[in-house]
């Protein structure tokens, strides 16, 4: 028993482990020695573009809060959360920025926390980001989840005290990222440190060598013994150091020499490691590689192919950790079996035009689509339900399998 008590430790008292020196992923230096956090890696093209797309298309995704009816659900636009969710979750941002910012710290930090503002009835009136790197989540002997944050500045306005502050479960909504223990989300960013402190080294390898004229580094000979070689190297790199003072006659005295370094970027293979790098990370975050500006092996054909992978398997995960924290954490417990939260993905699964429209024809003619189902589809407005609008259409010709036969069994004359 001893064995299982300590494999599940973790589950009494979860612990933001990025934090922890017992955790062997933190933000840090890497393998080759580049410093890894929040901000350098956000100094990467590759991971700010593959933040930067799955940020903003959860944002720009309509999401709305819906009630179970008899016939399937309607948007319970009455209900106090739909606004919160669907337009302004609090008077200084929209339901864009709110969810782009907590986005964001999903994918950087592995965890998003938000403060909820209940009435006195317990329903949400809404919501305010809270920084995730000044979180920590602890469990009181009680068992009940507590979640301190650490404020010193003004960034949320309904803290008047500065320091840690008590938040508890009922007070927060926590979207977690892939974790251990279930409570907790591990940083992408932190996990893959060193991936990226290697593209962080190409980026600074890159800088210096164009910094030097674009030119290899070289050694300089002299035929004697100097008393001060320094002085002799800063004054080269003065006059012919950067890429302003490249391709300057350089006049040598004393009977020196200059013997460039024959490697080159290509030599090094160089170019095809900050490639690979960029591949590294966009698999990091499941990004198709022509959402972030590489077209190498893009095609007409697969593009498209690639866009609604995207949808099915990179969004789609993560809109299923947005929607079940909603249902738990902003609906009360009689609420639950009534109401749900749900992102409209409709929009970017549909098809080419000629696509679309013959799926719609196929639906219309077989009875399963009426027209304004389809123009709601497509965004456009009804036809009104006295104009057949509503009407479900079948093809006349079908008939049942058990009567195919029924014509031929009365002797051809029909009954």
């Amino acid at each position: 028993m001893g064995i299982f008590t300590g494999l599940f430790k973790s589950r009494d008292k979860p612990k933001n482990y990025y934090h922890s020196p017992s955790y062997a992923y933190w933000f840090g230096r890497s393998k080759s020695g580049a410093e890894v956090n929040p901000f350098t890696a956000m100094q990467q093209s590759a991971v700010y573009a593959c933040i930067k797309v799955l940020a903003e298309s959860v944002a720009q995704l309509p999401l709305h809060l819906y009630e179970r009816t008899e016939h399937g659900k309607e948007p319970a636009v009455q209900h106090p959360l739909y606004k919160v969710l669907h337009d302004q979750p609090n008077p200084e941002m929209t339901s864009y920025t709110f969810r782009e910012v907590l986005m964001t710290h999903l994918l950087i930090y592995g965890n998003a926390y938000a403060q909820i503002i209940r009435n006195g009835r317990g329903e949400v009136l809404g919501l305010y980001p809270l920084a995730a790197n000044r979180v920590r989540v602890e469990r009181e002997d009680s068992g009940e989840l507590v979640y301190l944050y650490r404020r010193y500045d003004d960034a949320n306005p309904n803290f008047r005290e500065q320091g840690e502050i008590r938040l508890y479960d009922f007070d927060v909504l926590h979207i977690p990222g892939m974790g251990f223990d279930g409570l907790v989300g591990y940083s992408p960013i932190a996990l893959a440190r060193n991936a990226i402190g290697l593209a962080l080294d190409c980026d600074q390898y890159g800088s210096s060598f164009f910094a030097n004229g674009a030119a290899p580094s070289g050694v300089l000979k002299h035929p004697g013994v100097l008393k001060d070689p320094q002085k002799v190297r800063d004054a080269w790199e003065k006059a012919y150091g950067g890429a302003g003072n490249s391709h300057k006659t350089a006049v040598l005295e004393e009977g020196m020499d200059y013997q460039p370094i024959s490697m080159t970027p290509q030599d090094s293979q160089f170019l095809e490691t900050r490639k690979f790098q960029i591949e590294e990370i966009a698999r990091l975050y499941r990004v198709p590689l022509h959402m972030i500006g590489d077209l190498d092996h893009a095609t007409f054909s697969n593009i498209e192919q690639q866009s609604l992978e995207f949808v099915q398997f990179t969004l789609m995960p993560w809109l299923t950790r947005w929607e079940q924290e909603i249902q738990r954490s902003l609906l009360l417990s009689q609420e639950e079996r009534r109401y749900f939260a749900k992102f409209n993905v409709d929009g970017m699964l549909r098809g080419d035009y000629n696509s679309r429209m013959q799926g719609y024809a196929t639906a219309r003619q077989n009875g399963w689509m009426s027209a304004n189902d389809i123009r709601e589809r497509e965004d456009e407005n009804r036809i009104p339900a006295e104009e057949g609008g509503d009407l479900y259409l079948v093809n006349g010709s079908f008939t049942k399998l058990k009567d195919a036969g029924a014509f031929a069994k009365n002797g051809g004359e029909s009954k």
